[in-house]
């Protein structure tokens, strides 16, 4: 988020800190002189407890909670910087163990002798940053050896694509098509999908885990109507699949499920350790099928560093506790841990999605198949909305996103929680009677709708919404 300023607020202020400092302390200037260090700790401890409570903000897919043993690591190798190889070959070879364990539970064609071709990442958007750039690569390689243009290359999209993948096209010049949306189907039509594709079309991206209804995409039949185009055009567009939330819970759900490499035209896959990978934020990771599928030329080999090192990053320093973390918690929960946890959600999910669905209120729009979470809408918005639900939780902690969908179904208004390994059953009957409290209260008030809102009314009051949390926290 771009840095904001207040030109009325020009200094910190902080109650107990002032037991070390008395001159206030400047906001946006550094300051002249230092303080002492239990000022500096005081002052931005202060202004910390006004962020919400990790464990109650159930917009977030990020894991919160570790065990001690992690943190301790982690904390331990907080001055180490990863893309030091020759410094730390302990670290490297820590994330070359991730990438191998994830390429294989991914059911990438590793030979026993071979080593899998991926990288931990900032997260699934370096991640799809990645993966797209290599599909925009060997596209063009490909007209290039056919003497054709590569000047408007595309990528085909469905509308509920995470904000990364803009992000992608924008940074990187390429055309994105999106499939629409439309109401009760929230997720890319593998049908419509395939005829967006075309011969400049880089790749189709589909989603194990929509962010939105936590919903998979239906990945064999794209696969399978996409080989039928592809042998009838000869382009050979490829797929990718952004299991950012979906990568860690498929394979120890729905074994059978097939979404990742043993589809043939899967050629990369994002994961993010972050999410269901069970590691605070900051990891997310990518694989290709085979080392074809990765462009040499994006790799840049450097040796000032102490030897000759391969690199394959739009980051260049970043620190190795998240990889060390990543490598812990598989070495510690192995394939059984993560099933547990992960069956775990599920069912604080069911006690979750029943108590909603007991208020009588509610449509249920999320799936039992796909991401524990869950996505509902009010069934009567005639009076009050979502929106003023998910401010009036905030008065108990809960922090639950309220927006609007994609188009073509812009007109459907949704609030989700998504459901993490630190998310009770006690909670979801705390929250579940939180929501109840919220409604009846509502119900006495009168209507803030006056009338049948437009497209954009709707619009600005997603705005409104957003700036008053903002608001909110800069006047606190």
């Amino acid at each position: 988020m771009l840095a904001a300023t207040n030109p009325t607020e020009e200094h910190v202020h902080s109650t107990f800190a002032s037991r070390y400092v008395r001159a206030p302390v400047p906001r946006f200037k550094m300051p002249e002189k230092s303080i002492p260090k239990d000022a500096a700790y005081q002052v931005i401890h202060d202004e910390l407890m006004l962020d919400g409570n990790p464990r109650l903000n159930l917009a977030s897919f990020v894991t919160t909670w570790m065990e001690p043993e992690c943190d301790k690591l982690m904390m331990a190798a907080i001055n180490k910087n990863y893309v030091d190889m020759d410094e730390y070959p302990v670290t490297t070879e820590l994330q070359n163990r991730c990438v191998n364990m994830i390429a294989n539970l991914f059911h990438a064609p590793v030979g026993e002798e071979e080593t899998a071709v991926g990288v931990g990442t900032v997260g699934s958007s370096e991640a799809i940053m990645l993966a797209g750039l290599a599909f925009k690569r060997r596209w063009q390689h490909k007209r290039k050896t056919e003497g054709k243009p590569t000047d408007n290359p595309n990528i085909v999209t469905g509308a509920n694509v995470q904000v990364c993948w803009e992000k992608f096209a924008r940074y990187f010049e390429v055309e994105l098509k999106e499939v629409k949306l439309k109401e009760g189907y929230y997720v890319m039509d593998p049908e419509q999908a395939v005829e967006l594709v075309d011969e400049n079309t880089i790749c189709v991206a589909a989603i194990l885990g929509s962010t939105l209804t936590g919903e998979f995409e239906d990945v064999k039949t794209l696969n399978d109507l996409l080989t039928k185009k592809n042998e009838e055009t000869g382009w050979g567009t490829p797929i990718h699949v952004d299991a950012a939330s979906g990568g860690f819970i498929a394979p120890f759900l729905y074994p059978d499920l097939e979404w990742d490499f043993r589809l043939p035209l899967v050629k990369s896959i994002n994961v993010s350790g972050h999410k269901y990978g069970l590691v605070y934020a900051g990891v997310g990771w990518v694989v290709w099928r085979n080392k074809e599928d990765l462009p040499d030329d994006l790799v840049f080999h450097i040796n000032y560093l102490g030897s000759d090192q391969p690199t394959f990053t739009l980051n260049f320093s970043k620190g190795s506790s998240q990889i060390i973390a990543q490598y812990y918690q598989f070495l510690r929960l192995g394939f059984e841990g993560y099933k547990n946890i992960i069956e775990n959600c599920m069912e604080n999910m069911k006690v979750l999605k029943q108590g909603i669905e007991n208020t009588g209120r509610f449509n249920i729009l999320s799936k039992d198949i796909g991401v524990p979470l869950v996505a509902f809408s009010l069934k009567d918005s005639s009076k009050h909305t979502v929106f003023e639900i998910a401010e009036n939780l905030r008065r108990f902690g809960w922090i639950l996103p309220a927006y609007t969908m994609p188009a073509n179904a812009q007109h459907v208004a949704v609030l989700r929680a998504v459901i993490r390994e630190d998310f009770s059953h006690g909670l979801a009957k705390r929250l579940v009677a939180h929501i109840e409290q919220v409604l009846k209260e509502m119900d006495g008030l009168p209507s803030r709708l006056q009338h049948k809102k437009t497209e954009r009314e709707t619009q600005e009051e997603v705005f409104r919404y957003w700036k008053r949390l903002v608001d909110r926290k800069r006047a606190g």
